[in-house]
């Protein structure tokens, strides 16, 4: 580790010392705001001070099994303490360069997932009904809430289009690297030739607006408009036109919510939506040249990049971004078994982050 990385640590235990300090002063605890505020950033803080303390304990080891190895007697026994304090270094170490890797502060939120049919006809839609499933299962096995704000259905199943929100703690942290093109590779139920057909869905992955960053939209910039609703919420959907439509007109961007029953919550549930996806894309402009050297992608907005191939005749699903990303598990994956390739692409994200730290230290 650098001088200058190992200085960027010892300021973050300075700061733990203080704000342990801080949550002992009387001031601070009767405000609680500021003591809440105070106590989150002592927890992101706590695994810092933790790795610091084994290191120093670590090369404390190291430095009695080195001495050790002066007695002929006990040099084997120093031999295999000295590599295990080593291993235990080099461990630490990594942990430790993983703690500098700046936190974004949207990775606890929650998210907006948007799938859309892409090439491929009736299949396609099926496809991203499947993806869609895929989703939902997973945010089910993590205890997260999943709404639908819009949906246009596929004629033969599936989707043409389907929003929702997605709300759950660390949902934008696991899900994130989502966002691109899917392919499918299988045997549509309407071929009689028993041909493979490749189709294609989108995923888009936006997170919502987090406390704190606040967009302002000006009124003259919208263009709002109402329909009649045709997805869930009951009989009164054929009787009023409760669906709003939003179009911000400097961007283009179109967002619709029909599944509350007045007009005044749907474009309470549309502005949401809108403001999240405009200011996604303040932050994915403002990192794309960044983006342009990242295998994921993340924060570029290049949402035409095929990232993923689901093999059915196969059962292999093959990630295009990461070297050796296959997997035989697709049946378990379509239901929801999505842990191995979060685990991997986050692990490839911190391994890309560590390697760019490393470069600027």
């Amino acid at each position: 580790m650098t001088p200058t990385l190992r200085r960027k640590l010892e300021a973050l235990a300075e700061r733990r010392e203080e704000l342990e300090r801080l949550l002992g002063d009387p001031t601070v605890i009767a405000d609680n705001d500021q003591f809440r505020k105070l106590s989150r950033e002592f927890a992101q803080l706590e695994p810092v001070a933790t790795a610091l303390a084994d290191e120093a304990a670590a090369k404390a080891d190291l430095a009695a099994a080195e001495a050790m190895r002066g007695d002929p007697e006990l040099r084997e026994l120093a031999d295999e303490e000295i590599a295990a304090a080593t291993a235990r270094l080099a461990q630490l170490d990594v942990e430790l360069l993983a703690h500098l890797i700046p936190k974004d502060a949207r990775d606890d939120g929650d998210i907006y997932l948007e799938v859309r049919a892409g090439t491929g006809g009736d299949e396609a839609a099926i496809f991203a009904g499947d993806l869609f499933r895929m989703y939902s299962r997973y945010a089910e096995r993590q205890g997260w809430k999943v709404e639908i704000e819009s949906a246009s259905q596929g004629e033969h199943g599936g989707f043409k289009e389907v929003i929702a929100r997605i709300e759950g703690r660390g949902a934008y942290s696991q899900l994130k690297f989502e966002s691109g093109t899917h392919r499918v590779q299988r045997v549509p139920e309407t071929e009689s030739q028993g041909r493979i057909h490749t189709s294609a869905a989108t995923v888009a992955i936006i997170p919502v607006e987090a406390e704190g960053e606040p967009i302002e939209i000006n009124a003259a910039d919208l263009r709002v408009d109402t329909f009649r609703s045709s997805g869930a919420g009951g009989q009164h959907v054929n009787k009023t036109d409760s669906a709003i439509r939003i179009t911000h007109l400097p961007s283009g961007v179109v967002v619709e919510s029909q599944t509350e029953r007045s007009q005044h919550a749907n474009r309470d549930k549309a502005m949401k939506r809108l403001k999240a996806m405009l200011l996604d894309a303040q932050v994915t402009k403002a990192a794309a040249a960044q983006a342009e050297t990242r295998k994921l992608q993340v924060g570029s907005g290049d949402r035409s990049q095929r990232i993923r191939t689901y093999n059915f005749p196969q059962g292999r699903i093959t990630d295009h971004r990461v070297e050796g990303l296959t997997l035989y598990d697709l049946p378990n994956v379509l239901t929801g078994a999505l842990d191995d390739l979060v685990a991997r692409l986050q692990q490839e994200h911190q391994a890309d982050e560590l390697a760019r730290l490393t470069q600027g230290a």
